[in-house]
């Protein structure tokens, strides 16, 4: 297909870079001509320097304030064009939408729930969007062959679709997505006035909750008061459980801080694994091995031998260290079929233990 990117940022240029593997013919356009640049340069042999013929699908791909501007601009250039965005926020574009004649059945909401801290064309990766939900949001008046074809483009990504109303769109993303940026800079901010030395010894906790704390604060003002009427309310909510908790620290109250910390693991266990499925009970295998380079690589050639499937793993390391320790995670069945294939084949594989 020709396809158009409006916006060659993370999420435009990684979403083109998985385009150019299916063989599509794309033309990348960026107010910003040096991310263009770059975009053009990593997309490479796919992007077309002139563009003969008008595009079959436009994809909006600029911030979120943008969208509808950029759309209205696009479908005045290329009105026989489909077009879809890739914005956080559904609700109010859809509505925009919906008063310009024409556009309606034309137009597609969507939204890959896929992205890194860092911004632009350089944080770009073309398999970002693999094992990652990506969101449609059709209206009543969206075309069934839009949306087939749309579907399609996403799953070649590697992306699961998922089917949402806007407004449900909106409610969810408030607390999956706002909801953890929102505490995870509130984090942040409290290192501001800290000294160095107070932050010398921060580890892993420390690094992993302020992870999102590194967003580009142009882009998150937008979609945070744009979706005020639902960010507010959770907001709120987690205020209330704050204050609850300093209360039972004023009284010592452990059986109150116990609940507040049990609370947190119960809603912990009820996210979904990947690919937004049901949440599984993994199993860890933990195997030693040398250190000498292809190990890893052995080790996935061995789990292909076995027919198993491996949800994630982890890797244990010091410099100088002869040995390192790979933990991989499975299902329980395959972890036990893993184990015994391993152990017959020489590999210090060690009992599966349960996640």
């Amino acid at each position: 297909m020709k396809i158009r990117i409006v916006g060659t940022g993370l999420i435009g240029t990684s979403f083109a870079l998985a385009l150019a593997q299916k063989d599509h013919e794309l033309d990348l356009f960026d107010l910003n001509q040096e991310h263009e640049a770059i975009a053009r340069d990593l997309v490479g042999r796919a992007v077309s320097a002139n563009p003969s013929t008008d595009p079959e699908i436009v994809v909006i791909a600029t911030p979120v304030h943008l969208v509808f501007p950029t759309l209205l601009d696009e479908f005045s250039r290329y009105p026989e064009a489909r077009f879809i965005d890739i914005s956080g926020l559904k609700s109010n574009l859809l509505l925009e939408v919906g008063r310009i004649p024409g556009l309606n059945a034309r137009f597609l909401g969507t939204h890959p729930m896929a992205g890194r801290e860092s911004v632009g064309p350089t944080s770009a990766r073309g398999d970002l969007f693999e094992g990652r939900a990506w969101i449609l949001t059709p209206s009543s008046q969206t075309s069934p062959e839009l949306l087939e074809v749309v579907r399609h483009l996403v799953e070649s990504t590697g992306a699961t679709v998922f089917e949402l109303e806007p407004e449900l769109h909106d409610e969810q993303i408030a607390l999956i997505s706002h909801l953890p940026q929102v505490v995870s800079s509130l984090l942040g901010g409290e290192l501001v006035e800290r000294g160095s030395d107070e932050l010398t010894l921060a580890g892993a906790g420390l690094r992993d909750t302020t992870r999102l704390a590194g967003s580009s604060p142009e882009l998150w003002s937008h979609l945070l008061t744009l979706n005020a009427h639902e960010l507010r309310p959770l907001l709120e909510s987690f205020k209330e459980s704050i204050d609850k908790l300093i209360d039972h620290l004023n009284e010592g109250d452990i059986d109150g801080v116990r609940a507040f910390m049990e609370a947190g693991n119960q809603g912990r266990a009820k996210i979904p694994g990947k690919h937004g499925g049901k949440d599984r009970e993994y199993h860890l295998l933990p195997i030693v091995i040398e250190d000498k380079p292809g190990q890893l690589s052995k080790i996935f050639q061995e789990c292909e031998r076995a027919g198993v499937n491996v949800e994630d793993l982890q890797i244990e390391h010091s410099p100088g260290q002869e040995t390192g320790l790979i933990t991989l995670s499975l299902s329980a069945s395959d972890a036990q079929i893993l184990h015994g294939h391993l152990t017959k084949a020489g590999w210090l594989a060690h009992n599966p233990r349960t996640a």
